[in-house]
């Protein structure tokens, strides 16, 4: 019998792959790694965009009367009773949402018999020396941003929890047993003054 027609079996028998093939695994791979640094470049320049582009940058003394009407109709008082905004200010946001946004506005009348609390909606006005424990909880988290420079003008927890001032709990978000954002709106009905906060952190 001639052996040389019958194939050896081994490791060295196995078939060769076509260069052919191997190239077009190649220009495979090297394209899904393409996409995938186009993704990455697209997030970064993404990201230094929005950390540097003029839609979030800080704005003190900024805001008008229609920039803050949605605060008092939040509230149930009407943005048409709005007189001036005294102060203002707008943080910049972090890309997790983080920010501190806070308004002083004076209002042509407030009657404290419109802040009396009614019904069962949590959501109601509250004297600020009778917080339940949740406001009590959300005030203490906003206690850092009413001591810093941004907002010197906003009264310190102290005076919010005093019997001129009221407290109408828009948001208030929690993260176990300790809030993570709040939005809470205060009047203090013997100047008619409004105070906003909003903050995230």
């Amino acid at each position: 019998m001639d052996r040389s027609v019958i194939p050896e079996r081994g490791r060295d028998s196995l078939p060769a792959i076509p260069a052919k093939t191997l190239l077009e695994v190649l220009r495979g791979l090297l394209m899904i790694w393409g996409a995938i640094s186009l993704i990455g470049v697209a997030i970064l320049v993404g990201f230094i965009a929005f950390k540097t582009g003029p839609g979030n940058r800080a704005k003190a003394e900024h805001a008008t009367v229609s920039d803050v009407g949605y605060v008092l109709n939040w509230a149930g008082l009407g943005a048409g009773r709005i007189e001036k905004v005294v102060h203002s200010y707008e943080s910049a946001r972090a890309m997790t949402g983080d920010h501190l946004d806070a308004y002083q506005i004076l209002i042509r009348r407030i009657d404290p018999a419109e802040l009396a609390a009614k019904g069962e909606d949590p959501r109601l006005w509250h004297r600020g020396d009778q917080l339940s424990p949740v406001l009590v909880a959300a005030l203490e988290f906003i206690r850092p941003s009413l001591g810093s420079a941004e907002i010197p003008w906003f009264p310190r927890a102290e005076e919010l929890k005093s019997e001129n001032v009221f407290v109408y709990p828009w948001s208030i978000d929690f993260r176990a047993d300790r809030p993570r954002s709040a939005q809470l709106i205060f009047v203090r009905p013997a100047d008619r003054t409004v105070f906003y906060i909003s903050t995230k952190i």
